[in-house]
């Protein structure tokens, strides 16, 4: 899996979600990026049943279930502060099956969906991120395809992302700085991707104009 990074892009003054995604995929296509389909990350949050936490004052945890579009037989477990752990599609099945133990904050959905570009060996997704009917906000993933040690390419990531993210170009992600010289996996992306989301969720919702 190519070394990757996940980040928000803030909505441009005076503009929508919409019209920043806009801006956004324009400046790639005057790069001379192509599209390449769509891709949708998703994310369900599961807390601890109150019939299990007890009487002894403990804090239920919680649990994130995703699934990423660009790996489709797979799906994601993440705990809070805890391990990802990658599982088959029939995952969600059994979560129906646990829900004596894990409940699902429905209210709590959230996604990440639009277009994937290619772009020399960069693959570049510009998705709105939403909750229910409202757009929340914008997520850049930009991978660069040739390389698995994510160190390796963070320079060229970085200088990539520069040309049409100019000062909203992020920092390199945390997720990098525990992998050293390890290769770079799916699970990384989609911890990027629950960090951005847990983010955003505690944002203000942005003004009307940015509603979808």
């Amino acid at each position: 899996v190519p070394g990757c990074s996940v980040s928000q892009v803030p909505v441009a003054e005076g503009k929508s979600v919409q019209q920043t995604v806009e801006m956004l995929t324009r400046k790639l296509e005057v790069l001379g990026a192509e599209k390449q389909g769509t891709f949708c990350v998703d994310c369900e949050t599961y807390h601890t049943a109150a019939s299990t936490i007890g009487s002894q004052g403990q804090t239920g945890k919680l649990m994130y279930v995703m699934h990423n579009s660009e790996y489709p037989l797979s799906c994601f477990a993440l705990f809070e502060n805890g391990p990802c752990l990658v599982a088959d599609a029939n995952f969600d099945i059994l979560m129906v099956k646990l829900k004596g133990f894990f409940q699902n904050a429905k209210a709590n959905k959230i996604e990440s969906r639009g277009t994937r570009y290619q772009y020399c060996d960069f693959l570049v997704k510009v998705g709105t991120v939403a909750m229910g009917p409202s757009a929340r906000g914008i997520s850049v993933e930009v991978e660069y395809c040739p390389c698995v040690i994510a160190n390796d390419c963070w320079n060229l990531l970085m200088e990539f992302m520069q040309s049409f993210m100019g000062n909203h170009t992020p920092g390199i992600p945390s997720v990098f700085g525990t992998k050293h010289d390890s290769i770079y996996s799916p699970s990384d992306t989609v911890v990027q991707y629950m960090e951005l989301f847990n983010k955003i969720r505690k944002q203000q919702p942005v003004p009307v104009a940015g509603i979808r």
